[in-house]
């Protein structure tokens, strides 16, 4: 073996010959190439459950490849990331791996869906210290699932196995959305009039959003997550993973022209709905419209939170809102209520006083 040394005021580098060593390998530094290569071939028919028109090269490869489809005559692409926040802690706690892969993918197809977007493919990022196949193959289960759920193709990701840089039995994940829509059928709240309806679609827990707070919760009053409530321990009701609202909207847009969508995500019902709005409008929102899930009763209890907290933290019951004109909501209602979706109508769409608030909640 040769080693490299610098000598001299000259600079001069001289190749000295240096005792023969153990020879070293990757697995020595901690990584695992035999692990990663598993893996990638339990997620192979997991990818293939989700393959949709328009794939042409998928899993394996140096990139994906993916053709728009061509119905669209004046295509535009909509992308979107996020992760899973520190549910991610809960679920290392509670060994529950095969829910929060349908968060990730949920939070991004969600998110496009806002704009009127059809998500195509997801692609995820699965980073750890040493990777555990078992585990890492159930998290892609779920967002082969969430893929499935929103009608796009799992094409790509990446398995990155670091040694040093997680707590032994850790991950993190991120995800990455692309998705379609006609320039012409962009949702982006323009078109938004005072005397618009707001409709509120029920959420399915907390989903990703909050649980740092949920998590203080927990630890601070010491609770017992086998502990039921209405029926349910409250570690399934904390880990349920977050509803993807994709399907049945796209094809509500098809039938009724939407005006706005909000993804109740951080910053809850009092900072997303804002966001589809401009300037001179306001959202005034009635609070006694849907029934809050015990979760949220509960969480507010245990933590003594104020009512402002909950609704800027949780999306206390409503995981995403769709604003219509007045004479459609009735018949939105109804087609969403028969495509499977809790909805209820919950305000309306005023004019903002100089100085207030864009979320009023009462």
């Amino acid at each position: 073996m040769s080693a490299l040394t610098l000598s001299g005021s000259t600079g001069q580098l001289n190749l000295k010959k240096s005792k023969p060593s153990q020879s070293l390998t990757y697995r020595d530094a901690g990584v695992n190439i035999d692990a990663g290569d598993n893996l990638v071939e339990n997620i192979k028919p997991l990818a293939r459950r989700t393959l949709r028109p328009g794939v042409l090269a998928g899993i394996g490869g140096f990139g994906a490849l993916f053709k728009i489809p061509k119905k669209y005559k004046s295509p535009v692409l909509v992308s979107g990331t996020d992760g899973v926040g520190t549910k991610l802690k809960l679920a290392f706690e509670l060994k529950r791996h095969d829910t929060v892969g349908i968060d990730l993918v949920a939070m991004s197809v969600n998110d496009i869906l806002t704009l009127g977007a059809e998500p195509l493919f997801f692609l995820d990022y699965y980073a750890c210290g040493q990777l555990n196949v078992k585990n890492a193959t159930e998290v892609v289960k779920g967002i082969a699932l969430g893929c499935e759920q929103a009608g796009c193709a799992l094409i790509g990701g990446e398995t990155a196995e670091m040694p040093g840089m997680y707590p032994q039995g850790e991950y993190d994940l991120a995800g990455f959305a692309v998705g379609v829509v006609e320039q012409s059928k962009i949702i982006n709240g323009q078109h938004i009039r005072p005397g618009d309806v707001i409709l509120g679609l029920a959420s399915s827990g907390a989903h990703s959003n909050g649980y740092s707070l949920i998590r203080k919760i927990i630890s601070t009053r010491q609770i017992n997550l086998s502990t039921r409530l209405n029926g349910q321990t409250l570690k399934n009701l904390i880990m349920e993973p977050t509803r993807i609202y994709v399907k049945p909207v796209l094809a509500l847009h098809k039938k009724i022209p939407l005006k706005g969508i909000a993804h109740i995500t951080g910053g809850g019902l009092l900072e997303n709905v804002p966001r589809v709005l401009s300037k001179g409008l306001a959202a005034k929102i009635d609070a006694s419209r849907w029934p809050r899930p015990a979760l949220f009763d509960w969480l507010q209890s245990q933590g003594a939170i104020a009512d402002q907290e909950m609704f800027r933290v949780f999306n206390c019951g409503i995981g995403l809102i769709i604003v219509l004109a007045p004479e459609e909501a009735q018949r939105a209602q109804n087609f969403l209520t028969r495509a499977g979706e809790k909805v209820w109508r919950i305000g309306e769409i005023i004019r903002r006083r100089p100085g207030g608030a864009q979320t009023l909640i009462e």
